[in-house]
């Protein structure tokens, strides 16, 4: 895992040039797997900078100055953040990815998820710290799971929409990101949400020190997940009643609904005040009713395996990201990487 203290998108460019030069072949691989070709992956990048850009105007030129620093062209740093829009365009579906949960407690939300996604793209995993922001994300894109300074976190999940198309909206990962740099409520997360013209969906869990909240983002609309005596969990399927019908995740390709059922009997164990402990707590396997710890089948393509490379606890309250490498079935006391969110800049 990779970790950068950055001020400067250029200077983070070239910092990671390699990291994300690696990131970006390995997408152009797993888009070719579903037959994206490299002339589609160029026009569907460009206009994911070119929404980025009219969006978030800042985000956009962090995108840029990172392309420069890098050595990409700009298109492929938007293809890298419109990562989970390309693969919406061409309707691709597959397990999906991640497990969260939050267990409001005392002033101090207790919370973890797992990072689930393809085995092959491991290395890309990147923690980015930027003055007021601290995000656990892969190598050039802007943003995915963190802290800010204003005692405000995001976890983030994929989901999979009868909405979804191929006009490439806002990337959710800029989506994830601008929450990260403008709000410190959870009311001014959703408003950020439900301004974004959205092509593909997921769902972004908003984690305050006495709040919580399940933005689903689909290009239906923002779904809303409030806590249900202090909890909050979320898969990879739509809870919301009104976009609920559009689910195109089935059970006959993601264990979500399993993994789903499982976090939520499972409230108190994840509601533990030590962190390791909760943790621990996701370890659950396909051999235990619902793969919340996913191993990756070595017999399955690439494309097709998945695998829980990360498993993550924010503390909003003290500005900090607990990030271990690995699976819930991994994690040790001593496996934990701590980061604290930097001060933001004053603007005077």
């Amino acid at each position: 895992m990779k970790v950068v203290v950055a001020d400067d998108p250029r200077t983070l460019g070239a910092e990671c040039a390699g990291e994300i030069r690696a990131a970006f072949d390995g997408y152009a691989r797993l888009f070719a797997a579903h037959g994206i070709g490299f002339e589609q992956v160029r026009a569907l990048g460009a206009a994911a900078l070119a929404e980025t850009s009219e969006w978030a105007p800042s985000l956009g030129e962090e995108l840029l100055g990172v392309a420069e620093g890098s050595g990409l062209a700009g298109w492929q740093l938007g293809a890298l953040n419109g990562r989970t829009e390309i693969l919406a365009a061409a309707a691709v579906t597959g397990e999906g990815e991640c497990s969260t949960s939050v267990v409001l407690a005392d002033g101090s939300p207790r919370t973890v998820q797992t990072w689930d996604w393809h085995d092959t793209l491991r290395d890309g995993m990147t923690v980015v710290s930027w003055p007021g922001v601290c995000t656990f994300t892969e190598a050039g894109v802007a943003g995915k799971i963190g802290v800010n300074s204003g005692g405000l976190g995001v976890h983030f999940n994929v989901l999979r929409h009868a909405s979804d198309h191929a006009d490439i909206g806002v990337p959710v990962h800029v989506v994830a990101r601008r929450i990260l740099d403008e709000a410190s409520t959870v009311e001014e997360a959703t408003e950020l949400a439900r301004s974004a013209r959205l092509s593909a969906s997921s769902v972004i869990t908003v984690v305050t020190a006495d709040r919580a909240r399940c933005l689903e983002l689909s290009p239906a609309g923002v779904g809303v997940v409030d806590p249900v005596d202090g909890v909050l969990w979320h898969a990879n399927h739509f809870l919301d009643a009104a976009l609920a019908p559009g689910e195109r995740t089935t059970v006959d390709v993601s264990t979500t609904l399993a993994r789903g059922s499982w976090l939520r009997s499972h409230a108190a164990e994840l509601g533990a005040a030590d962190l390791t402990a909760r943790a621990r707590s996701l370890c659950a396997h396909t051999e235990d009713g619902a793969a919340v710890c996913a191993h990756p089948d070595m017999s399955l393509p690439a494309h097709e395996r998945w695998e829980s490379l990360a498993t993550i606890s924010l503390d909003v309250v003290a500005g900090r990201m607990h990030v271990h490498t690995g699976g819930p079935c991994s994690v040790t006391r001593e496996s934990w990487a701590e980061f604290a969110v930097r001060p933001a800049v004053s603007v005077r």
